[in-house]
């Protein structure tokens, strides 16, 4: 058996292991995004297709809703039976989840489907890898250091967003199978040096699992987020689908699902989440904060990536076919201002306090949205980048200090189903970010679309039935295929239409230029209500960052007990088994809490609590 005593170093063995596991993770997502058009073609697939938008849907949220839904619940059963043994399968879990992706044989709409259900196996791994990783950091590491540790995890988040764009772009061109394969060396490296170098130093607590709360929770937020999902599209002769049966439905019950949850977790005896942690200021305050900063935030770099897709780099000689990849390629600035500002903002809070430094970064980021509304459709690259680099700063001004902020401030018992509920803020606020920008966007677009294209594509000689045809589109098809590297006008035209016009009226057709320059003022239009949307929530994430208080240290005896694993010469701490008497001595310098005064602290109150006290006077 490995000894639990840990030497001075182990900090950073941690912080190495856990950056790799977050980087396996993010180039996994943004790789498998860049490589959906060949993933499309390799399965046989028409994205285009309103049979196929389902499945582009889910290929896209169906990862994202599953690991939101459960990683409070894999968080709480790493406080319950180890976060690094939960973390480690994790990583086992995600591996295993790439090979079977990469082994998908299927074609048409049964291929589609085989990826949509391992994406979601696979998502069961990435809970499991995010829940614990920010825990495991956080028993690591002294209060003092946490910011800057968390600081480089989230740099290393930044960066292999950026890499999986790139090895993404690289890869599909080998094959689309690749785009999964690469995850695998990866993923058995991070699997055996966990297994062999991490410990298990936390605090671990004996509890039944809340089956009850945990299948409420799991089932509310998951029908809430795939309502929201399917809200994006189109129902009937609605250009969305709010007004769905379906995605009523599916809300309505997702919310009196989560009412049934609240009422559960108050009434037993070992629950999921100890709602109590919400009278934590700084923990409820920073969660909020995560909360509306995402729904500003994630959207909108959704909607970055489109704008670059489908109106600027074609405008600018870029083939639709490249500009997936050159879109990532062109967002470098704002990934710079992230790495420049995670780890110093992360560093400068561990000394002054997360306050300042988030509340800052959200109203950076909300004022760079404003100016963001001042470029035109085709803008001028230069100072757009340099909005962008500032907007990455931003948001690197806020990640590191909040999440140092809420970690620090939980029980150390706690701390898995804290960064569960903290991931799970975060994660959500993205579907729902996407549900209501893109609404937004279909209205701004439909505004004045249907008419310039009628009227564009008549002057072009496309006949009046195809012309009132495609004017009547919903906006997201055509969205989704410049998203997917496809040329609109030339998919949507087809053959039929194309090889029947004059050569330079379907040539000027599937130019580079004329869809880009056709729906350019309306996609400003919709943009504008987008940005007003995410300056408004970086305005109210500002507020509930400021309302966090003084900088807080959750000191109890569980955390002294776990400072002492931290230093290989430090006195030996052993947690007494409820039941059993108090020795008369400690000859081999052990040091003994009392295991039955650990078990009745709640995360409120307990008599053999140390009251917690803030490590520093103000901010």
């Amino acid at each position: 058996m490995r000894s639990p005593l840990v030497g001075p170093h182990y900090k950073w063995i941690v912080l190495s292991n856990t950056t790799v596991g977050v980087l396996l993770a993010t180039l996994n997502g943004t790789s498998l995004i860049i490589a959906l058009p060949v993933i499309f073609r390799g399965i046989h697939l028409n994205p285009l297709a309103a049979s196929s938008f389902p499945y582009l849907l889910w290929i896209m949220m169906g990862y994202l809703l599953v690991s939101a839904a459960i990683v409070v619940t894999v968080g709480r059963i790493g406080d319950m039976y180890g976060r690094v043994r939960m973390y480690n399968l994790g990583f086992a879990w995600f591996t295993i989840g790439a090979i079977a992706l990469s082994c998908v044989w299927s074609t048409g709409s049964t291929g589609a489907l085989e990826l949509v259900i391992l994406r979601m196996f696979q998502a069961v791994g990435g809970a499991l890898l995010m829940a614990n990783s920010a825990a495991i950091i956080t028993d690591a590491f002294p209060s003092e250091q946490l910011g800057l540790a968390l600081g480089m995890n989230m740099v290393a988040a930044i960066v292999g967003s950026f890499l999986g764009i790139i090895v993404g772009g690289v890869l599909a061109q080998v094959g689309w199978r690749w785009v999964f394969l690469a995850n695998v060396p990866v993923g058995v490296f991070g699997t055996v040096w966990a297994y062999l170098k991490l410990k298990e130093i936390g605090i671990r607590i004996k509890a039944k699992i809340d089956w009850l709360g945990n299948l409420a929770f799991a089932a509310g937020l998951g029908m809430i987020l795939t309502g929201v999902t399917y809200g994006i599209k189109p129902y009937g002769h609605s250009l969305t689908g709010w007004g769905s049966p379906f995605v009523l439905e599916m809300i309505g019950g997702g919310l009196v699902a989560l009412v049934i949850f609240v009422l559960v977790e108050m009434r037993v005896e070992d629950p999921m989440f100890r709602l109590s942690l919400f009278r934590i200021r700084a923990f409820t305050a920073g969660n909020a904060a995560s909360f509306l900063g995402s729904v500003g935030r994630g959207g909108m770099q959704f909607m970055l990536m489109i704008w670059f897709q489908g109106i600027w780099l074609p405008q600018h000689g870029y083939s639709f076919t490249q500009t997936p990849l050159w879109a990532g390629i062109f967002m470098i600035p704002f990934m710079a201002g992230f790495v420049v500002s995670g780890p110093l903002s992360g560093k400068l809070s561990d000394k002054y306090g997360a306050r300042p430094f988030a509340t800052a970064g959200m109203l950076l980021s909300g004022a760079m949205y404003a100016v963001m509304m001042t470029f035109p459709a085709n803008f001028s690259y230069a100072p757009f980048a340099v909005t962008m680099f500032f907007t990455g700063i931003g948001g690197g001004l806020f990640a590191s200090p909040n999440t140092a902020s809420i970690m620090n401030s939980v029980p150390a018992r706690h701390r898995g189903a804290a960064s569960g509920m903290r991931v799970t803020f975060a994660q959500a606020g993205m579907p729902l970010s996407m549900g209501l920008f893109f609404s937004l966007l279909v209205i701004g677009l439909n505004a004045k679309v249907p008419a310039a294209m009628y009227s564009g594509l008549l002057a072009h000689g496309v006949p009046v039935a195809k012309a009132t045809q495609l004017s009547h589109l919903p906006p997201l098809g055509y969205i989704f295929a410049a998203f997917l590297g496809l040329n609109p006008l030339k998919s949507l035209l087809g053959p039929a239409v194309l090889n029947h016009l004059p050569a330079t009226q379907a040539a000027a057709l599937t130019s580079r230029s004329f869809f880009p320059h056709l729906i350019g003022p309306s996609f400003k239009h919709g943009l504008v209500m987008i940005l007003t949307v995410a300056v408004v929530m970086s305005v109210i994430a500002a507020i509930a960052s400021a309302l966090r208080g003084e900088k807080f240290v959750h000191e109890d005896e569980e955390s002294i007990a776990q400072k002492a694993h931290l230093n290989r010469h430090a006195h030996r701490v052993r947690i007494r088994p409820v039941g059993e008497a108090p020795p008369s001595g400690q000859p081999d310098g052990t040091r003994e809490l009392d295991g039955a005064a650990l078990t009745r602290e709640d995360g409120t109150h307990s008599p053999r609590r140390r009251p917690a006290v803030p490590s520093a006077r103000s901010d």
